[in-house]
C-alpha cells in the first residue's frame, strides 16, 4: 500500500493527508479521497447491491490498483445519536429485506451452528467458574474481584437462558430445508453510518451472505453503552419480520455474556467488569419484554 499511496499522492496532490490504521484520508482541492486495502471484490458486491436497488454505499474511484481501492470521501451530517440509530436501522432493514433468499442447506449446518455456540456456552461457564475460584481465594478481595463476586450469579444466569433457549432453537429447526440468507455488512457500527446527501453504508471489507441477524448482533454488542437499544430493536423487528427460529436465534447471541479480559492495573479492570456486567443487565432488559409477552 505505501507505493500505491506515494503514486496516488502524486496524482490527486493532496494538501494535507491522514493516516489512521491501514485507511488514509487525501484532502485535495478537487475533493476528499479514502484509500484503503484490498481485502474484497467491493466492485463485484456494489454491481449485485445496484441489481437489487440499493445504493447506499459511497463511489469507489479507482478500482484499477492491485493493493487498494480509491473511494469519494463522503462527509457526515451531526444528528443526536438516538436519530442515527433509527436511520441507521431503516437502511439495515432495507439492505436485508433487497437481498434476502433462501438457500437449501442440510441438517449438518444446524448442528455445527448449535455445536459452535454450545461449546462457547460451556467455555464461559468455566473460564468465570475458574474466575471465581480464584477471586474465593483472596484474603484481602480487590474491588474488582468484590464487583465480580457480586454479579457472578448473573453471569452464570445469562449462561444458563442461553443454554436453554439453544435447545429449544436446535428442536425448532429440525425438519427446516431452508434458511433465508442476506447481504450482511458485518461491521455495523454508528461511525459505519453516514449521513450525507443520503444515507451510505462504508466499511464494507467484511460483509459476507449468512443470516441477517448477524448484523444486529454486531451493532448492539459495538454500540450497547452508547444507546438504549429497545426501540431499535423493535424497529428492525418490525420491517425485517423474523420467523420464530431466527428470532430465537437472535436473543441467544445478544444474550450470550462478553468474556472478561484481565487488565494490568486495577482501575482498569474494575472498568473492564463494569462494562461487561453493565452488558448483561442491559440485554436482560432489552429481551425481558419479548419473554414477558409469551408468559403471558
Amino acid at each position: 500500500m505505501n507505493r500505491s499511496l506515494e503514486v496516488l499522492k502524486d496524482i490527486y496532490k493532496p494538501y494535507r493527508y491522514t493516516i489512521k490504521g491501514n485507511v488514509t484520508l487525501l484532502e485535495t482541492t478537487s475533493g476528499d479521497f479514502i484509500i484503503k486495502p484490498k481485502t474484497k471484490d467491493i466492485p463485484e458486491l456494489y454491481q449485485y447491491l445496484l441489481s437489487r436497488n440499493f445504493d447506499n454505499f459511497p463511489s469507489i474511484i479507482d478500482a484499477s490498483r492491485s493493493d487498494v481501492y480509491v473511494y469519494q470521501r463522503v462527509v457526515d451530517t451531526k444528528m443526536a445519536i438516538e436519530q442515527k440509530c433509527d436511520d441507521l436501522i431503516d437502511l439495515i432493514s432495507s439492505l436485508h429485506n433487497k437481498t434476502s433468499y433462501y438457500k437449501e442447506v442440510s441438517e449438518d449446518s444446524y448442528k455445527a451452528i448449535y455445536e459452535d455456540i454450545h461449546s462457547n456456552i460451556l467455555y464461559l461457564r468455566n473460564y468465570y467458574s475458574a474466575m471465581y475460584d480464584s477471586f474465593f481465594k483472596e484474603i484481602y478481595m480487590r474491588p474488582s474481584s468484590y464487583l465480580f463476586m457480586r454479579n457472578f450469579s448473573k453471569l452464570m444466569n445469562s449462561l444458563d437462558f442461553c443454554e436453554r433457549e439453544l435447545d429449544s432453537w436446535y428442536e425448532l429447526i429440525q425438519g427446516e430445508a431452508k434458511i433465508r440468507v442476506a447481504v450482511v455488512h458485518n461491521n455495523l457500527e454508528f461511525d459505519h453510518f453516514i449521513k450525507g446527501e443520503k444515507d451510505f453504508l462504508i466499511s464494507w471489507d467484511q460483509y459476507k451472505i449468512d443470516t441477517p441477524i448477524i448484523d444486529i448482533v454486531g451493532l448492539y454488542r459495538k454500540e450497547y453503552l452508547h444507546i438504549n437499544f429497545e426501540k431499535g430493536l423493535e424497529r428492525y423487528m418490525s420491517l425485517y419480520p423474523l420467523l420464530p427460529h431466527e428470532e430465537k436465534l437472535l436473543f441467544i447471541l445478544l444474550a450470550m455474556p462478553f468474556k472478561i479480559e484481565e487488565e494490568k492495573k486495577e482501575l482498569e479492570q474494575c472498568r473492564e467488569i463494569r462494562k461487561k456486567i453493565d452488558y448483561v443487565f442491559k440485554t436482560e432488559d432489552l429481551l425481558r419484554p419479548y419473554y414477558a409477552t409469551k408468559e403471558e
